[in-house]
C-alpha cells in the first residue's frame, strides 16, 4: 500500500488525514502542536467567553478516532525533491510515496511586532490578550487598537475578519459591565477600504457598525512602526494605544523557502487547480501553503482549506488505482463566513456575481458558537460530517 505523509495538523492538514483514511490509505500526520486548534471560534478568548482548552482538539483523540497515524515533532526542513522531511528531533521521513503539504503560512513582519498581539497568532498570544484586557477592565479604562495588515504581493493572504469580530465582542464585553464610555476603541488599516473582498454593500454596512458603537477607524496609511504605548503612521499619526492587536498578512512559509518547490512572489507553493506541483510527483500543497488562484477578491479561508484537502485525498486514491479523474477547488472559491459581534452576528457570502452581508441579531451569535461545537465533534467523529462544511 502506498504512504502518504501529510505536514500539518491545521484545517487543510487534519481534514487531508481524515479524508485520506476514508480512501483506506495508509496515512501519517506530522504536527508541531499535539492539538487541532479552531481558530474561527478563538475570537471569543479575549473576553472570557471561552478558553484555549474549549477551542482545542486533542489530535491524538482524532487520529485514534479515524486511524492515521500521528507524529508530534515540528518540521525543520523538507527536501521536495528527495521527498525527505527532517524533524526536530532529527528523526527523518523519506519512505512516503505522496506528501500533502499542509504547513500554513508564516506571518509578515512589522518593525515593533512585539508590542503587538494577533488573535491568528500562537494560541498563546489569545490568552495574553484575555490577560492584558483584563488588566484594562480593573484599571476601569484604556485605549485599544485593533487592526489587520496586507501583503502587497499577495491579496488572499489577509486575515481581516477576525479582527472585526474580536473588535465588536469587545466592545459589547465592555458595554455590558457598563464601562464601555471608559474607553476609547480604534480600529486600523492601511488599506483605502479594509474588507471591501466582502462587497460595496458589506463596506457600508461596516461603516455603520463603527458609527453605532462609536469605535474609531484610521485607514488608508501605511503602518510605520508599533511602540509600546502604540502605533505611528506614515502620515505622522499616532494611535496612543495600551493594547493593540494586529493581524498581520500571510506569506510564505520558511520552511518550504528552502524546499526547492515552485514559489510565488509571496512565498506559496505554486499549484495547479488539483493542487498538484508541476515536475514534483506525489507531492501536493493545500490550505494556506498554497497559492491560491483566483479572482482578486478570493480569500485563504477554513472551508476553501478544506475542500482542497477532501480533493487531493480523492486525486491521490483515484491515481493510485490508475484512474482518470481529478476534483478540482476552482469552482468552490467563495467567501463565506459568519461574523460575529458578541450580541448577534453578520452572513458574509462573496462569489463572482457580488457579496452580502446579512444581519442577524442574536441568533447569528449562538450559530457561530453552534457551529464551534460541531466542528469539535464532527472531527472527532461523534456526529457526522453535513455536506459543505
Amino acid at each position: 500500500m502506498s504512504k502518504i505523509l501529510v505536514l500539518g495538523g491545521g484545517f487543510a492538514g487534519v481534514e487531508a488525514a481524515i479524508y485520506l483514511r476514508k480512501q483506506e490509505l495508509d496515512v501519517t500526520l506530522v504536527s508541531e502542536r499535539d492539538y487541532f486548534y479552531i481558530y474561527p471560534t478563538s475570537i471569543w478568548i479575549p473576553t472570557g467567553e471561552v478558553t484555549k482548552e474549549d477551542v482545542s482538539v486533542p489530535l491524538d483523540k482524532i487520529a485514534f478516532k479515524h486511524g492515521f497515524k500521528l507524529i508530534i515533532d515540528p518540521v525543520v526542513s523538507f527536501e521536495a525533491k528527495e521527498k525527505r522531511v527532517t524533524l526536530e528531533s532529527g528523526r527523518v521521513l523519506d519512505d512516503y510515496a505522496y506528501i500533502v503539504v499542509a504547513l500554513g503560512q508564516d506571518k509578515m513582519k512589522h518593525k515593533g511586532m512585539e508590542h503587538t498581539l494577533s488573535i491568528c497568532g500562537k494560541p498563546e498570544e489569545a490568552e495574553e490578550l484575555y490577560k492584558r484586557l483584563d488588566a484594562l477592565v480593573l484599571k476601569d479604562s484604556g485605549k485599544i487598537a485593533m487592526g489587520f495588515g496586507g501583503n502587497p504581493k499577495d491579496s488572499s493572504a489577509v486575515r481581516g475578519g477576525p479582527a472585526f469580530e474580536v473588535l465588536f465582542n469587545v466592545h459589547n464585553f465592555l458595554k455590558n459591565k457598563g464601562i464601555r464610555e471608559n474607553f476609547e476603541l480604534t480600529f486600523f488599516a492601511p488599506m483605502e477600504k479594509p474588507g471591501q473582498k466582502m462587497g460595496d454593500k458589506a463596506l457600508v454596512m461596516m461603516d455603520k457598525m463603527f458609527g453605532m458603537t462609536n469605535i474609531k477607524k484610521k485607514v488608508g496609511t501605511k503602518i510605520t512602526e508599533f511602540i509600546e504605548d502604540g502605533i505611528l503612521f506614515e502620515d505622522g499619526e499616532k494611535i496612543v494605544s495600551d493594547l493593540t492587536m494586529f493581524i498581520s498578512a500571510g506569506t510564505g512559509h520558511s520552511i518550504l523557502a528552502e524546499s526547492g518547490l515552485p514559489l510565488s512572489a509571496a512565498g506559496f507553493v505554486v499549484t495547479n487547480k488539483y493542487n498538484e506541483i508541476e515536475g514534483f510527483e506525489g507531492i501536493y500543497a493545500i490550505g494556506d501553503s498554497a497559492s491560491l488562484m483566483g479572482p482578486e477578491w478570493r480569500a485563504k479561508q477554513g472551508h476553501v482549506a478544506e475542500v482542497m484537502a477532501k480533493n487531493t485525498a480523492y486525486n491521490i486514491a483515484m491515481k493510485i488505482q490508475n484512474i482518470d479523474s481529478k476534483y478540482s477547488y476552482e469552482e468552490h472559491l467563495n467567501i463565506l463566513c459568519v461574523m460575529d459581534t458578541g450580541n448577534g452576528a453578520a452572513f458574509v457570502y462573496r462569489d463572482n456575481k457580488g457579496g452580502k452581508m446579512i444581519p442577524m441579531p442574536i441568533i447569528g451569535h449562538w450559530m457561530k458558537k453552534g457551529w464551534g461545537w460541531y466542528c469539535r465533534n464532527s472531527k472527532l467523529g461523534k456526529i457526522p460530517r453535513i455536506p459543505g462544511m
